[in-house]
């Protein structure tokens, strides 16, 4: 998708610490939990003079981006939430065990949750609710596998796991933002998401009468189905076109 965005906006797409490449030296005790990621990511668009931006959030993007958001309300002009949940109506029945390992952060739910991640748990977050998984391209979960095998990553997911149960006390922060400021936002979902699901982007709506939802008949990872890719990059989607380009020219302002 980046590069079908980047003719008309300056892309600039960062690896969360402990995610794609980005690295964090061992010996700065670097604490993996969502609000060290929001203050990373905040230091980054600082460093970049990045005064106003449009951000796009997925899954853990969204934690960090709204908190961004909340942080520094005036510099951002609109929202994409793709699968990237703020409602507790959004949680599936996939986050079960993790749910579990929230309310008992015992050794042994750890050690459940590690053995659901190796490579055939992983490929199944790109596969599961595909109505033709068979197309997805294993490149994706390959390198996502590949990363995740790397030394004391796997403990900066579980570590991350646990901390999500702070984003879920932190959803109502985040509802109260969009109704103070009503972003131009839209949710693009895929319907059969058993992480987040379909309720999670309708309820965008509630709160910001700014939102408009584009579902999709795709799963979790929808930008691995090349409609989603089509839409958000052709101005199909409802709205996208004026929410997300105001303006015709090319647009210096970043999208995050």
């Amino acid at each position: 998708m980046i590069p079908r965005l980047a003719d008309r906006y300056r892309v600039i797409a960062p690896d969360l610490p402990g995610f794609g490449f980005t690295e964090v030296p061992v010996e700065r005790g670097y604490h993996y939990s969502f609000e060290a990621l929001a203050k990373t990511m905040l230091a980054f668009t600082d460093a970049l003079k990045l005064k106003r931006y449009a951000l796009y959030v997925f899954d853990y993007g969204a934690p960090t981006g709204f908190r961004l958001a909340m942080s520094h309300p005036e510099r951002v002009t609109a929202i994409v939430s793709q699968n990237g949940n703020a409602y507790e109506e959004g949680l599936g029945s996939a986050w079960a065990l993790i749910q579990r390992y929230w309310r008992e952060p015992s050794t042994e739910n750890r050690e459940v949750i590690r053995q659901a991640l190796d490579f055939a748990g992983i490929r199944s977050q790109y596969t599961d609710g595909m109505p033709h998984p068979e197309r997805i391209d294993p490149a994706g979960y390959t390198l996502d596998a590949a990363l995740m095998a790397r030394p004391g990553n796997m403990d900066i997911q579980l570590d991350l796991f646990l901390d999500y149960a702070n984003n879920v006390k932190l959803y109502p922060a985040f509802q109260k933002y969009f109704r103070k400021f009503k972003p131009p936002l839209l949710a693009i979902w895929g319907r059969h998401d058993p992480y987040f699901i379909p309720a999670g982007a309708e309820a965008f709506k509630k709160d910001n009468p700014n939102a408009a939802v584009q579902m999709l008949d795709t799963s979790h990872f929808a930008l691995e189905h090349g409609r989603a890719v089509h839409l958000l990059t052709c101005g199909c989607t409802p709205d996208l076109q004026f929410r997300w380009n105001p303006h015709p020219e090319r647009s210096e302002e970043p999208a995050l």
